[in-house]
């Protein structure tokens, strides 16, 4: 089992604060990307909109999320000693291989099955937590 990412926020008020840290790197990055990509000051200021930043900490702060990446066997023991969280699991339960994330300030766990290819599974993972329940969450 291997852990990609790097965190995992155990509270609301973490998660919110994480989420606030990257503020300023988002803003940071869409400035540089959107100097990089444009010569004309109209299209630089569609490019660095407050939709643009929000959307480029979203994109941040889920691609930091902590991904475990195992065997089913794996997934299920750990899921096994946490009986108390709500399962949200996307795939195929005879898929062997797993990628989770506990989302602990809602008590949940998002899972995904994968055959073959780990980086779009954990893609797809980090999408899914931040949609279903991050993105609500550091938005209160």
């Amino acid at each position: 089992m291997e852990t990609r990412g790097q965190f995992a926020p155990e509270t609301e008020r973490a998660a919110r604060e994480q989420y606030a840290a990257l503020t300023m790197p988002a803003k940071t990055v869409t400035k540089e990307i959107a100097e990089a990509g444009t010569t004309d000051r109209e299209t630089y200021r569609e490019l660095t909109t407050e939709d643009v930043y929000e959307t480029a900490q979203q994109a941040l702060f889920a691609s930091l999320l902590a991904v475990q990446v195992g065997s089913t066997e794996e997934y299920e023991d750990w899921l096994a000693a946490r009986e108390d969280l709500e399962v949200v699991f996307a795939g195929t339960e005879t898929v062997p291989r797993r990628a989770w994330h506990p989302v602990w300030p809602r008590a949940a766990v998002v899972a995904v099955s994968f055959q073959n290819k780990p980086d779009a599974a954990v893609a797809s993972l980090r999408r899914q937590a931040f949609g279903r329940f991050y993105r609500n969450l550091v938005a209160e």
